[in-house]
Parts: structure tokens; sequence; C-alpha cells
């Protein structure tokens, strides 16, 4: 986290109304995200952050909320976290979702959570107390050289399997969201056969570039897959879904031979800022 701006702000509420499919509210404790991953979805928030620095240099911490009635979550599904990591570092020193999973344990809520970070174990003690908790894990490799090029500043792939199994071993329901595919450098089949042994089910989501990640992205593959160039124009400039619904059935066919529960929410449009 080296030359990582912090600042501690004031929120009106944690908990949001959430526009994800299966979510009812979605909880972020944290604006930006320290992870730096090259092509980070969530990068359009910076519009609404009031900062210059650039995506992945700066977090803002929820240090408290000013909001003081409670909603009603009985049979409510909470989501965190759709545009931060709710187990990024900072939380380590905060501890903000351990804070709101400790409210949250007897609402009545089913709440899900997806990370890249292994600190989501600190929680294990708060998850047996919980009801309904499923842990996700945001993976697209089992190669740590491509995870450390893509994903610079998240947990190493080792560590996060090593969380999924514990989790999964001290009967918290987990899952892996194969998330952003690369097109032909993420072996998703490998991931796979790393993690299915402990894993009660995978989602597969196809890389979506916006406007700020997508020169980012090529640079990078310019620079060290240059083999694989003209297909990425192809596919993230052109639009050209050949590659993804081919992989969709391919994907699809793989999980329903070995009897894998398994969800692929591929996009057809092409993300906008």
């Amino acid at each position: 986290m080296n030359n990582l701006k912090v600042k501690e702000i004031v929120a009106r509420s944690y908990i949001n109304p959430s526009k994800l499919p299966g979510s009812d509210y979605v909880i972020n404790p944290y604006v930006g995200c320290p992870h730096r991953c090259i092509y980070c979805y969530a990068e359009f928030m910076k519009r609404f952050s009031n900062h210059d620095e650039p995506w992945g240099t700066f977090t803002d911490v929820k240090i408290r909320s000013t909001s003081s009635r409670p909603l009603d979550l009985q049979e409510k599904n909470v989501f965190l976290s759709s545009v931060t990591d709710c187990y990024n570092p900072l939380e380590e020193k905060y501890g903000l979702t351990r804070k709101l999973l400790l409210q949250l344990r007897h609402s009545g809520a089913s709440v899900t959570i997806l990370t890249k970070s292994a600190l989501v174990l600190r929680d294990l003690d708060v998850f047996k107390q919980m009801s309904d908790i499923s842990v996700g894990f945001s993976m697209n490799t089992t190669d740590e050289e491509l995870r450390r090029e893509i994903e610079p500043c998240a947990a190493g792939v080792l560590d996060r399997l090593y969380a999924l199994k514990t989790l999964h071993e001290n009967g918290i329901r987990t899952w892996v969201h194969v998330s952003p595919i690369f097109p032909y450098l993420s072996d998703w089949k490998a991931l796979l056969e790393a993690a299915a042994g402990f894993t009660d089910s995978f989602s597969f989501e196809n890389l979506k570039l916006r406007s700020a990640a997508l020169p980012r992205v090529l640079l990078y593959i310019t620079r060290r897959h240059p083999q694989l160039r003209d297909i990425y124009e192809q596919i993230f400039r052109q639009n050209d879904m050949t590659y993804w619904r081919a992989l969709r059935k391919e994907i699809l066919a793989f999980c329903n031979e070995r009897k894998i529960a398994a969800a692929v929410h591929f996009s057809e449009k092409t993300p906008h800022e």
C-alpha cells in the first residue's frame, strides 16, 4: 500500500439499495480500493469520490455512519461489496466489515461476501454465528505470475485457495467467482480443478473493459502477450462476441459433465463510463 492516500469520511449510511441481481442491499465500507487491478470495473466511481488521484492510489474509510434508523433486513439479501473489497488491507486496521457483520448476524438477512483477500478468515467466528452466509473469492487464474501482473496488490492465488478451503472445512458455504476471464490467458479449467474440492458453486464473468481500463489492458497485452493484441482488439474494440459465445457453451458443457454447479454471466454489451 505504498503511496496510498487514506482519508476518513463520514457516511450517511453504510447500506444502500442494490441494483445487482439477487441482492436487496449492498454495503461498501470503503470508497476506492488499493488492489490496483488493471481491469477494475469500479473505476467509474472516481467521478463521485472528489479525488484527482488515479484510481487505486486512494481509499476513503467510512469511519462512522450518521444513519440512526435500522432497516428491516429479515429475509433480505445483503451483498458485501460491489465497488470495493470489504477485506482490503485497511480492514485490518479499521475493522469496519467485522463491525458490520456483528450487526448483521442476528438481522435475519442473507449475507453474501465477495473478496480477493485471505483476511476474511479473521471473521470466521462471526460467520459461524450467522444463519445464512456465503463467502466467495474472485479469481481468474492459478498462474501467480499473471495474477501479480493484473492484480498487483491483491492476495496471491495460494492464499485465496487456502482461505477458501479453510472456510469450507468450517462449514461456511463458499463459491468462486471466476472473473474476469482474460481471453486465452485465464485457465479456468485449472482453477476449477484447484478449487472444486472445497467450493459449493462457481460463477463466470467475462472481461468487460470500461473506457479507462481498455487502453491500460491493451497496453499490457501488447507488452506481455503481443501475439494476442489483434485478438483483444477484435474482442474489445470491435465488440466481437464470437469468443465469449463459444466459451459459454464450453464452460456449461464442462461443468454439466462433471456435475459442477455453475452459472455463466457473460455480458454482450460494451460497458460505458
